[in-house]
């Protein structure tokens, strides 16, 4: 009787088991479809995209006039940033690609540029042509090559999983389809970007990285790395310190620094080995309930950067998130904020001491400028602005625009109805370069359940 029932337990036991892993398969298969789809979708998508690109730059070449060529363009545009999001939902990250991104991204700048101008004033020039032409073609040439991969995927049925798990492991097979596909695409792209890289007509958004150049001083060692943690931090009794290299293929070179003082209170930051700069901070700390203001707050977070030498900033925007306060100050020249020089400090509520810094944009950013005069009064400016905006206060101020250039603008501050506006009015031409919405203070969620 009892031998029965065991054989019976064991027996549902194994069924169990079976059922259960056959679940777990199944579920496996359900993602991995889902995966496999979505990687087919966004790559026939990328395929579609360049033959309408393709296309696309070619009616530009026949046109003239400024009501057909700025939509037109501005469709190119459009088009490139479709393309690029289909790129960056291709399991790719292992697989250089950044080439082919590289060549959308200075087609949908050198295209959005041309759009937004006045081409009955400003026609396109010789030289852009000449470029439109060099697009044209080589967009030609990565169509033919993502045409020919296509063909193969479908012909032969490949799968995009097989990509991902060949590239996460190493183990890329010497005849995988797929992946020699698109290393050919990148070798047709980087043809064209070491061509046109210093061309004065493309505008790439790799130069941004290049900006570090700015920095001066000379090289630290790990040990001054972490004193230097220890002084940005405040973390002075340290029961464990942890100092990394940076990676291989960074855009600049640093230390990461993790110090742990053993009683919970620790700090995360990275210091560029090229001057001892810190580049951000985060203080893993909890933080109790808020006896700090919002303002007393700012005036530590301005009194931290004025003790570690940062001068000429001056407080832009705060914002307070639960018991955190989060200050945006930017360099002030002449009595014109330079946003391109911005740091943000993050302070808690509970005692006012500095728990995050993010220095990136100051770090690239920072360097001398010859700030010209407006060309038009502040008045005009206003006038290009929306008349149900109820303006409170205006400011000069250096900004990029959305083509990566700085460009010197009237800040207006405003509001419509229950939002408040930021609204940059280009100073030599009067064009609205951007509008930026102001956040409001976060709701409290607490005790909603």
């Amino acid at each position: 009787m009892i031998r029965s029932i065991l054989i019976a337990v064991l027996a549902i036991g194994v069924a169990g088991t079976a059922y259960w892993g056959y679940q777990e398969h199944q579920e496996k298969n359900a993602i991995l479809i889902n995966a496999e789809n979505n990687y087919q979708s966004a790559f026939h998508d990328l395929s579609y995209q360049m033959d309408v690109l393709h296309d696309k730059i070619g009616t530009t070449l026949a046109m003239n006039t400024k009501n057909s060529l700025s939509p037109a363009l501005a469709d190119v545009w459009r088009i490139t940033s479709e393309a690029r999001t289909r790129v960056g939902q291709l399991p790719l990250t292992l697989l250089p690609f950044n080439k082919t991104e590289e060549f959308l991204a200075n087609i949908g700048n050198f295209s959005y540029r041309t759009a937004v101008r006045d081409l009955d004033k400003s026609p396109l020039t010789e030289e852009e042509y000449a470029t439109l032409k060099k697009l044209y073609n080589q967009s030609d040439d990565i169509r033919s090559e993502l045409r020919q991969v296509q063909h193969l995927v479908l012909k032969n049925n490949l799968r995009w999983m097989d990509v991902e798990m060949a590239l996460a492991s190493g183990k890329e097979a010497a005849d995988n389809t797929i992946i020699d596909g698109f290393k050919t695409v990148e070798k047709q792209a980087k043809g064209f970007g070491e061509e046109h890289l210093q061309d004065s007509t493309m505008v790439t958004f790799q130069k941004k990285d290049e900006n570090f150049a700015h920095l001066k001083g000379k090289s630290i060692s790990k040990e001054e790395a972490v004193e230097l943690a220890k002084k940005y931090s405040g973390i002075k009794n340290v029961n464990e310190v942890k100092v990394v290299d940076n990676g291989k293929g960074a855009a600049f070179d640093f230390f990461s620094v993790n110090l742990d003082n053993g009683n919970g209170d620790g700090a995360s930051i990275d210091i560029t080995k090229k001057g001892g700069y810190p580049v951000w901070l985060m203080n893993h700390r909890e933080i109790g309930e808020q006896k700090v203001s919002l303002n007393d707050a700012a005036n530590k977070a301005n009194d931290y950067l004025q003790k570690h030498g940062y001068k000429d900033l001056k407080l832009a925007e705060s914002v307070q998130y639960d018991t955190q306060g989060l200050f945006t100050f930017t360099t002030v020249q002449d009595g014109v904020r330079i946003y391109p020089e911005s740091i943000k400090v993050k302070v808690a509520l509970d005692n006012g001491k500095i728990i995050g810094f993010a220095a990136t944009d100051y770090l690239k950013g920072h360097h001398e400028r010859k700030i010209q005069s407006p060309k038009i009064t502040e008045k005009e400016a206003q006038e290009h602005i929306n008349k149900n905006v109820k303006l409170m206060e205006n400011n000069l101020a250096v900004i990029v625009n959305e083509l990566g250039q700085e460009v010197l603008c009237y800040e207006f501050l405003g509001t419509l109805d229950q939002d408040t506006y930021r609204i940059y009015i280009n100073a030599g031409n009067g064009m609205e370069e951007k509008v930026e919405k102001l956040q409001n203070a976060e709701p409290m969620y607490n005790d909603v359940l």
